[in-house]
């Protein structure tokens, strides 16, 4: 596997990347490629609305408290009838099977990963 084209350090420090909390995940009925709408808590961020198609190893409730990284400085995307606000972070497996990234112990919400 190839890498991408470099990036310089000004590049990587726009990118805002925090931790989350899981507060909700529903089935995006709307959506042309199976997805749940996720709604993550960032703490003195706020709440984000994001679509994730993570519907191959994750069931909505066992989301739900999951702790998650995302990047929170893209712009709102419309999806279908659903705004996207954030970005969740995942390694993408054998046939695009998504593993969402966590901490491997509780952090506060909201952040900054670096």
């Amino acid at each position: 596997m190839e890498t991408k084209a470099f990036i310089t350090w000004n590049d990587f420090e726009k990118i805002d990347i925090r931790s989350g909390t899981i507060i909700h995940a529903e089935v995006f009925k709307e959506a042309r490629i199976p997805a749940y709408k996720i709604t993550i808590d960032f703490g003195d961020l706020g709440q984000r609305k994001t679509s994730a198609q993570v519907t191959d190893r994750y069931q909505p409730e066992d989301l739900i408290g999951k702790q998650v990284v995302a990047v929170v400085n893209f712009p709102p995307k419309q999806i279908a009838n659903f705004m996207s606000e954030c970005l969740l972070l995942g390694t993408i497996g054998d046939q695009k099977v998504i593993t969402l990234l966590s901490p491997d112990q509780s952090v506060d919400n909201g952040l900054p990963i670096g």
